[in-house]
């Protein structure tokens, strides 16, 4: 019913940038019954929990972890129901598969979180 889509990651080489994107689609999205709450980005490294990175509320207020502050940044197009992540300043502990998640609202349903299937940043030299 929705789907989350990401694009954008790669291998960059340390200090480098990507811009990762994330997009909802479905045959639900364009009704006026949906709409999304919070939007994130979290990130999993091998053998490590999934992690927060950053989330922006409808609004547009962000938060960030600590350990991305002041070299990535998350915004989203409420009308093309995209979430974007900026990263700068990449180090080699920003490898990771990175995902999208929304907080979705259809109707009089409970809100719900969905998530994208993930793409992979390797920041190497």
């Amino acid at each position: 019913q929705v789907q989350l889509v990401e694009s954008g990651g790669g291998l960059v080489q340390p200090g480098g940038s990507l811009r990762l994107s994330c997009a909802a689609s479905g045959s639900i999205v364009s009704s006026s019954i949906f709409s999304i709450n919070a939007m994130g980005w979290y990130r999993q490294a091998p053998g490590k929990q999934r992690e927060l990175v950053a989330a922006i509320t409808s609004g547009g207020s962000t938060n960030y972890a600590d350990s991305v502050k002041g070299r990535f940044t998350i915004s989203r197009d409420n009308a093309k129901k995209m979430v974007y992540l900026q990263m700068n300043s990449l180090k080699p502990e920003d490898t990771a598969v990175y995902y999208c998640n929304a907080n979705v609202k259809i109707g009089v349903l409970a809100p719900n979180n969905y998530w994208g299937q993930g793409t992979q940043v390797t920041v190497s030299s």
